[in-house]
């Protein structure tokens, strides 16, 4: 039965107790030797004489050279989408442990209420998570695919302060999204720039309004379409500058913005 591990954390403080923490999330496939050998399962190139134990991480053997290759299995679109919906739910419970892990908080997560809070310090959460495209081609007839989707990214936030919004994506806007929710004024502008710096600043509205709707709890058709045009020329200036991480103020709002640009994420505290 696979596991989730996470891998490429990060952690970002942005205030003196607001910070922000990242991942990728994949499975690990714990597997009995029997089970392989049963299987026909050659053995790796080298020495295996070590492998003698009831449960073998497949991580452990990954300098090995295998020439056995699991049996395919037919999933259709909709378990995909399932299976990565849960796998990114257990990925940012299992990063909020992480990031209380390093702050040092022996605290647990109130899921009674939105927004989300810490139960004992009462700190608020708020989490995002996002799957790569997947490179599947869905089966015309039988409508199954039997490629898995590619890794998820997942982000935690917390704050003592008041609620927060964060989102990650991986992903472009597609510009006739774009231009379905947002504003006229949004749109005139992004239309003026350049298409690779259009889509970079789209993404980055999307990902605001996608924040703004957490903390204000919009539904989604009323979050997007909100009019942010006002932050766009921030945006611009702080994307030319291509730093790790940007924070620029909401004045309208009294947010604060956060770009954390490596890892793709926005953070409203």
């Amino acid at each position: 039965m696979p596991t989730l591990r996470l891998t490429h954390i990060q952690f970002t403080q942005l205030q003196p107790m607001t910070w922000c923490a990242t991942a990728q999330v994949r499975e690990i496939s714990y597997f009995r030797h029997q089970d392989w050998w049963d299987k026909s399962l050659r053995q790796p190139t080298g020495n295996a004489s070590y492998i003698n134990s009831t449960y073998i991480n497949t991580d452990t053997w990954d300098k090995c050279s295998w020439q056995y290759h699991l049996p395919s299995a037919n999933l259709s679109v909709g378990d995909i989408a399932r299976t990565q919906r849960q796998r990114q739910r257990q990925g940012v419970r299992l990063l909020l442990q992480q990031l209380l892990d390093h702050l040092a908080l022996s605290d647990t997560l109130d899921e009674s209420n939105f927004p989300y809070r810490l139960a004992k310090a009462g700190h608020y959460v708020c989490f995002s998570h996002t799957g790569n495209k997947s490179n599947s081609k869905l089966n015309e007839n039988t409508n199954q695919t039997i490629n898995v989707p590619l890794s998820s990214t997942v982000a935690v936030v917390i704050s003592p302060h008041r609620p927060i919004g964060v989102d990650v994506e991986n992903n472009n806007v597609a510009w006739h999204v774009a231009k379905r929710f947002y504003s006229d004024s949004e749109i005139a502008i992004l239309q003026s720039l350049p298409m690779t710096q259009r889509d970079i600043i789209a993404k980055l509205l999307w990902q605001i309004k996608e924040s703004f709707i957490k903390i204000y709890q919009y539904t989604l058709a009323q979050g997007l379409g909100i009019d942010y045009a006002y932050l766009i020329n921030d945006l611009i200036v702080a994307m030319e500058k291509q730093p790790s991480l940007t924070v620029i103020t909401d004045h309208k709002l009294s947010y604060q913005i956060a770009v954390l640009s490596t890892q793709q994420t926005i953070v409203v505290f």
